[in-house]
């Protein structure tokens, strides 16, 4: 079963992630990670630190000769600002400074909560773990899931559909046109007019000490059918999806295929009717099922929709209550982006592509690339000839 676990801080001296499961035989390289961790480090709107960091990973463990050995595959990206942070996030009791706790909680973060539920004096013990920083260990890992993906033809790309009520409009576009020209545009989106009128949206935030949220879309092609499971509630593919996608920070809202305008039309204009030739096999003419229908995929492209909450940590920050003294206070500024909607769409594509990658492992189980293969092949035969 393929797995991974993420450790580190924002602050601290690296992100680690641990990915066991990877199959043996799999081509692997740097340069496959590093480049979906540029990604998700460029877009409009960014905040300090993407000029400070500059994402690369290392493999420590997995990978002999630039192919996986099937051993757990170990991942780390060094935080370059860690050189400032030695004593505030020092393992050493005598390096203990109270004078640096930080007893302000934002609004919208973890801060509070997560300070009453580990019985934290210090917040700084919430936010550095809780923080999007965290989301590049796990867009390395959707990396490697995205090559174990490669070797079956399965892509999957995202482009931003909204930015502070400003949306684009991607209709009549194929998979390849979205790809292209939001790989081009500094806001992920496909839409050159709307780009123009998001950044006017995004520098007008930012003048306000404001920020902005968004929508994003993530689409999967080339998923074979039958991935997922009706038999169970957590075998479902869709389920495993939104909760893939409600983990990243921010998401607030998750909708596979037609979503919520399901429920503004009738059923004869959501269903998607079923057709077949002796060319194509089956096939459908509309998508609005998302590529998922009973928790499993039907072979269309699978589509996921996500809203990401504007970004909490505000230049003109909003009112709270200082933990140590309850008094109120403004609270605390974390340095921060005004939109990060651009850089949660790849992180998007990360989540999906590791949910997309372990349930194929499953229904395709091996230990190697070669055989996994094998059976994949053998399963494509199968669907031919029902």
């Amino acid at each position: 079963m393929l797995r991974y676990l993420t450790a580190g801080e924002s602050h601290g001296k690296q992100l680690t992630a641990i990915v066991d499961g990877v199959p043996a035989g799999l081509d692997l390289k740097v340069d496959d990670i590093n480049i979906d961790l540029k990604r998700r480090q460029g877009g409009y709107g960014r905040g300090g630190r993407m000029s400070i960091e500059t994402d690369k990973v290392q493999i420590l463990s997995g990978v002999r000769f630039g192919k996986t050995t099937g051993a757990p595959v170990t991942l780390i990206i060094e935080n370059k600002d860690y050189a400032n942070w030695l004593k505030k996030m020092s393992i050493l009791s005598e390096d203990l400074d109270k004078s640096i706790y930080v007893t302000k909680p934002r609004p919208g973060h973890a801060d509070l909560t997560g300070s009453i539920k580990y019985d934290q004096e210090d917040i700084r013990n919430i936010l550095e773990r809780s923080s999007a920083r965290e989301t590049a260990a796990r867009v390395a890992v959707g990396a490697l899931s995205k090559r174990i993906l490669d070797e079956f033809n399965i892509s999957i790309i995202s482009t931003v559909t909204q930015i502070g009520g400003v949306k684009a409009n991607i209709e009549g576009l194929n998979h390849a046109d979205i790809k292209r020209i939001s790989e081009e545009s500094e806001l992920r989106t496909a839409d050159n007019d709307a780009e123009a009128n998001m950044k006017a949206r995004i520098d007008k935030a930012k003048a306000n000490g404001d920020s902005l949220g968004g929508t994003f879309q993530i689409i999967v092609k080339g998923a074979p059918l039958g991935l997922g499971s009706h038999t169970q509630y957590d075998k479902k593919l869709d389920a495993k999806l939104a909760a893939a996608m409600m983990s990243i920070q921010a998401i607030k809202g998750v909708e596979i295929g037609l979503g919520f305008k399901c429920a503004e039309v009738p059923g004869s204009r959501v269903h998607d009717e079923i057709f077949y030739t002796k060319d194509k096999g089956y096939y459908r003419e509309t998508n609005n099922a998302g590529g998922i229908e009973g928790g499993m995929s039907n072979s269309e492209d699978i589509i996921i929709n996500c809203v990401m909450k504007p970004i909490p940590t505000l230049y003109t920050p909003l009112r709270s209550v200082d933990m140590r003294t309850k008094e109120p206070f403004e609270a605390a500024v974390e340095r921060s982006d005004v939109c990060a909607v651009p850089a949660a769409a790849v992180v998007g594509e990360a989540a999906a592509a590791f949910e997309i990658a372990k349930i194929f492992l499953e229904k395709f189980s091996s230990d190697n690339i070669k055989e996994i293969k094998r059976n994949y092949n053998s399963y494509k035969e199968y669907v031919k000839k029902v």
